[in-house]
């Protein structure tokens, strides 16, 4: 397991919209941290370190958040951007406790090309983002599925993806993230085959 990043922030005096408003005008991100105990800590961080931090961590992974000197391990947990700026306006940092389990969304990436697509199907994805459940240094950024053996009518379902032991998939009935169905060409192909039985019967 790699070492966690630690990432400094500073305590915050003022609160409301006023107060975060002048923060944003210095160039500053306004910020809560949110404990594991129920404390709730109101932080502010520089623009250009934390876009670094979330280059690196994203939403799933633990790093410890330097408090002014107290180190607390925490992940990402809602990034709010601007509604038409590329700026993030408040940070959500939330403490975990790293022997209890959490639940978090994660990505769905594809690698490969499928042998069924290149004999004409075409690939269907579902789902892009999955629920998945486990303790907080165990969960992956994402998840990737290799489709370069899939034919035309495979099907990956969510009980198949890979994960790292520990770490499961939330649903309540399993559902299909991806699919390689015919394409038009396999479907014309597929129905004059048909047509070709009938007859002949």
């Amino acid at each position: 397991m790699s070492e966690r990043i630690t990432y400094p922030v500073k305590k915050r005096e003022g609160l409301g919209k006023g107060a975060n408003r002048r923060l944003r005008e210095e160039g500053l991100i306004p910020g809560i941290f949110y404990s594991t105990t129920g404390e709730n800590i109101p932080v502010t961080t520089e623009t250009l370190p934390f876009s670094k931090l979330f280059k690196s961590v994203g939403k799933t992974t633990v790093f410890n958040l330097d408090i002014e000197g107290e180190s607390k391990p925490c992940m990402l947990w809602k990034v709010e951007m601007h509604p038409f700026k590329n700026r993030v306006q408040h940070i959500d940092f939330y403490g975990v406790d790293l022997e209890k389990e959490i639940s978090v969304k994660v990505e769905v990436k594809l690698a490969g090309s499928s042998k069924g697509v290149k004999a004409g199907g075409r690939l269907e994805h579902y789902r892009n983002t999955v629920t998945i459940t486990g303790k907080p240094e165990l969960l992956p950024p994402f998840i990737t599925v290799d489709i370069t053996e899939m034919q035309i009518d495979s099907s990956v379902f969510a009980s198949a993806l890979q994960l790292p032991e520990g770490v499961r998939v939330v649903y309540d009935t399993d559902f299909v993230i991806l699919r390689i169905v015919p394409g038009r060409a396999a479907a014309t192909e597929e129905a004059a085959a048909d047509t070709g039985k009938k007859k002949k019967k």
